[in-house]
């Protein structure tokens, strides 16, 4: 795919919410008489620590997924998980320009590949972003206008999730580079929250816990 010069995707991959995103949830009490979570910045994650005080598990695991979505739903992840075949970018998620679509492989078509412009880096002096086997997520892996809970849903689906297990989901995302580049966007791109080792231990907290989903209800709840 062509980018232009403000273009800005990540996958998750896959992968919510400095500039243009969901700010962070507010401290509420959870439940259980569980005590307030801490307070964190709109540019940070809390650790997986911070979540001890809810002594269900299944709460407990849900609340972890809810912060990992922070970055799930951060512009720099959704970008390049869209519902449709084009790829959006910078933090309003506007369509590409120039246009361009997904292709059969999600890689762009002949002619106008991916990687015919996003190079394996970020280029020192051109604001085209780059990271490694740079390409669009799955339409099954779409993000774009979806909440938490069905995002989650879709993780842990291994026909909606590239066939990976709930270890190899851990592993993509603490390590993966192109995953990684959402917190090295380049040039005035405003990184996901957190960092990349930060949203691993969540998500590997998340399976450790049970892997269970948050609900569409607990999600406006710890938001209030």
């Amino acid at each position: 795919m062509i980018p232009t010069v403000r273009g800005a995707c990540c996958t998750l991959g896959l992968l919510l919410f400095a500039c243009g995103g969901t700010p962070a949830p507010e401290p509420s009490t959870t439940r259980g008489g569980a005590p307030p979570l801490p307070p964190v910045a709109a540019n940070d994650l809390r650790a997986p620590e911070a979540f001890a005080g809810i002594s269900d598990t299944t709460e407990r695991s849900r609340a972890l997924f809810t912060e990992a979505s922070r970055v799930m739903l951060h512009p720099r992840c959704v970008n390049c998980h869209p519902a449709g075949d084009s790829p959006h970018q910078r933090d309003d998620m506007a369509l590409h320009d120039p246009p361009v679509v997904r292709g059969p492989e999600d890689k762009g078509v002949v002619g106008m590949q991916c990687t015919s412009c996003h190079q394996e880096r970020n280029p020192v002096l051109a604001r085209v972003p780059g990271a490694p086997q740079w390409h669009l997520a799955p339409k099954t892996m779409a993000w774009e206008g979806r909440s938490a809970a069905a995002i989650c849903a879709q993780v842990k689906d291994p026909a909606r999730n590239g066939g990976k297990s709930l270890q190899q989901i851990v592993e993509h995302s603490g390590h993966d580079p192109l995953v990684g580049w959402g917190w090295s966007p380049g040039a005035d791109r405003a990184p996901a929250p957190g960092s990349q080792a930060k949203f691993g231990a969540l998500v590997a907290a998340w399976v450790a816990t049970g892997a269970a989903c948050p609900s569409d209800k607990s999600e406006k709840e710890a938001k209030r």
